[in-house]
């Protein structure tokens, strides 16, 4: 059976490639463009196997929205990819303080997401 990622980003051209990509290696994907539609998805009954989080967003980022999701009835354990353009010091421990379960920079190492993914 298919993994489905729901990719959250606010940059369209980011949800593209990532779901051109993700859909080649045989993932299924749903998107959105904000957090707040995010946990709306995740709120829904809709199977989501793991998310892939910009952090740096609009109105509400990612660091606000992933103690959220993991507070969420039968969403605690989902897998949630926090994904940074900042690769600066001490960013990878943000997140994870955040509550994401890995991090991964842009530009996005393909190979490297698809070892996370493969990993849930």
């Amino acid at each position: 059976m298919k993994k489905k990622v729901l990719i959250v980003d606010d940059d369209a051209r980011n949800i593209f490639a990532l779901k051109a990509t993700l859909k080649a290696k045989g993932f299924e994907c749903i998107s959105c463009m904000a957090a707040t539609e995010a946990l709306d998805i995740l709120r829904s009954e809709q199977e989501v196997d793991a998310v892939l989080l910009d952090m740096m967003m609009p109105e509400m980022d990612g660091y606000e929205a992933i103690p959220l999701i993991k507070r969420m009835d039968s969403r605690e354990n989902i897998p949630v990819i926090a994904v940074t353009a900042q690769a600066m010091v001490g960013d990878k421990e943000k997140c994870l303080q955040a509550g994401a379960d890995d991090y991964i920079s842009k530009p996005i190492d393909v190979e490297k997401l698809l070892k996370l993914l493969q990993d849930i």
